[in-house]
């Protein structure tokens, strides 16, 4: 049995197959998945596990050189927003539509679908290296 690091064996599969620059997506309970996407669903109910439990865990395990977030949350999830800006700790955020984000989503290795449900709560993590 695992002792340290992520327990759920999709992610941890998913995050060391990671190259620098591909990305993963942590997304709230209603951000649509394309089929041909790997879901990683967490969801249990409303609100389990949150965004923010997700994120920490997954950036505890991740190099993470860059993030992606939708200009709405700025507006409509400030708190959010202040929670992720303080996670990423300096990592460079940049900021683009939420439909510029759902294009985007498309491209990931992986969305992990959490039960979030706050608007715009949505991330796009870019791998970097650890050398």
């Amino acid at each position: 049995m695992k002792k340290n690091g992520i327990l759920n064996s999709h992610i941890s599969e998913v995050l060391s197959r990671l190259g620098h620059t591909d990305t993963i997506v942590i997304a709230d309970c209603g951000l649509p998945i394309p089929e041909e996407t790997i879901r990683i669903d967490l969801s249990l109910n409303l609100g389990t596990p949150s965004f923010i439990e997700t994120l920490q865990v997954v950036l505890a395990d991740m190099a993470v050189e860059k993030v992606t977030l939708a200009h709405e949350i700025k507006e409509l999830n400030p708190e959010v927003e202040d929670q992720v800006t303080n996670l990423v700790n300096g990592v460079p955020i940049d900021y683009i539509t939420h439909e510029e984000l759902k294009v985007l989503s498309k491209q990931a290795k992986a969305v992990i679908r959490t039960g979030e449900a706050t608007p715009y709560a949505n991330i796009i993590l870019h791998a970097g290296v650890i050398f």
